[in-house]
């Protein structure tokens, strides 16, 4: 994953803060708890206090920040350089630049879940391009009821998909959100200060390295790569939106380094401030099967995909670009090392990776896979 910064002015490099994107987070570790074992606590304990029909509203959607983060929770990198951004620190000013994205940008980046492997290719909106509304309402069939029932009525009505998700991430500030950023803004407000200080004083290596292991900058000082078992680039000078990059400080985000990087965005770097420990290894027996199943980088590959969703056979085909029996035989063996579950689903077979037990390998192998 790579950003290019050539010609990017060095004000433009910015530390911020950002309610809205730390909800998401926040929301996902809700949800994936496996990914988060620090948050177990947290986690059980607002899931407890949710009201009935807030905890039904949010598994309707769910699927916007359990398997993809959507960009619909950093609106500001879809908008055109605005120094009204400066400053904002309530989940009421960034749902209002939410309201500003555009049909288009907002359908395409809430339908996310349906168009992994066209993310950076910039491709028309599905509101616009008929073969890529059919293309999104069939991926999201393949995902699940819920999935394309979201999407039909996204495609349909965009205005009242916009008006339900707002009203449901104000109710989530009302139950415990508000609550959680009291407590967590002024850590990330910390550590966005020490960082942006950091970059003035010792310039943007030393700053990069401070953000996270996985950032680099090349030699030149005009692109930034970030480790991740993804592929994307994009550029920080984007003429349609303005020059800029932002990293956001997470509090829940752990161990996940999230890169925005659609085509007409800014790009946003959201990374994790601190992390868990983790319980210790498996048997000796049952980790060497472990660590023979992982030693083959497909299998590492799609031990992303599965950590971050159900997936089929084919669906995990197209994704990684080979065959389906090629996937069946991956398949095997790391389901003998016991380390995806699988499920049916009416005619859908649906694999998983055991996220709990890749974090008894270490917290290396389970960054780097969830980073």
């Amino acid at each position: 994953m790579s950003i290019d910064i050539t010609g990017l002015p060095p004000e433009r490099i910015v530390f911020d803060i950002s309610p809205l994107a730390e909800l998401g987070v926040a929301l996902h570790a809700l949800h994936e708890p496996g990914h988060h074992p620090g948050l177990h606590g947290w986690a059980t304990a607002t899931a407890a206090g949710l009201k009935p029909d807030l905890a039904d509203r949010l598994h309707e959607a769910d699927f916007l920040w359990r398997s993809t983060f959507s960009d619909i929770f950093i609106p500001f990198a879809g908008l055109p350089v605005d120094p009204r951004r400066v400053g904002v620190t309530s989940l009421k000013e960034e749902l209002d630049l939410l309201d500003r994205l555009n049909d288009e940008r907002f359908v395409s980046s809430a339908l996310e879940f349906t168009c992994a492997t066209t993310y950076s290719a910039g491709a028309p909106s599905p509101l616009v391009d008929p073969a890529r509304r059919e293309h999104a309402l069939d991926l999201a069939a393949n995902r699940g009821p819920r999935q394309l029932d979201f999407t039909r009525r996204l495609l349909t009505d965009p205005a009242s998909v916009r008006a339900w998700l707002r009203r449901l991430f104000e109710d989530c500030e009302e139950a415990f959100f508000a609550d959680t950023w009291r407590r967590v803004s002024v850590q990330l407000a910390a550590d966005a200060r020490h960082k942006s200080e950091l970059l003035r004083r010792k310039g943007l290596t030393e700053a990069l390295r401070a953000v996270s292991p996985a950032l680099t900058l090349d030699e030149g000082g005009t692109r930034i790569s970030a480790d991740k078992l993804a592929d994307g680039r994009t550029t920080a000078t984007d003429p349609a939106v303005g020059a800029g990059l932002t990293l956001l400080p997470s509090s829940f985000g752990w161990p996940h380094l999230m890169v925005v990087h659609a085509p007409g965005w800014q790009p946003v770097i959201q990374y994790p401030i601190g992390a868990p420990e983790l319980p210790g290894a498996a048997s000796v027996e049952l980790l060497k099967r472990r660590m023979d199943a992982l030693a083959h980088p497909m299998r590492m590959r799609m031990c992303r995909n599965l950590g971050r969703a159900t997936y089929t056979t084919s669906e995990l085909a197209d994704a990684l670009g080979i065959t389906a029996p090629e996937v069946s035989r991956h398949l095997a063996v790391l389901k003998k090392a016991e380390l995806i579950s699988t499920r049916r689903r009416g005619r859908y077979v649906l694999h998983q990776l055991d996220v709990a037990a890749v974090a008894r390998l270490g917290s290396d192998f389970l960054e780097t896979v969830l980073r």
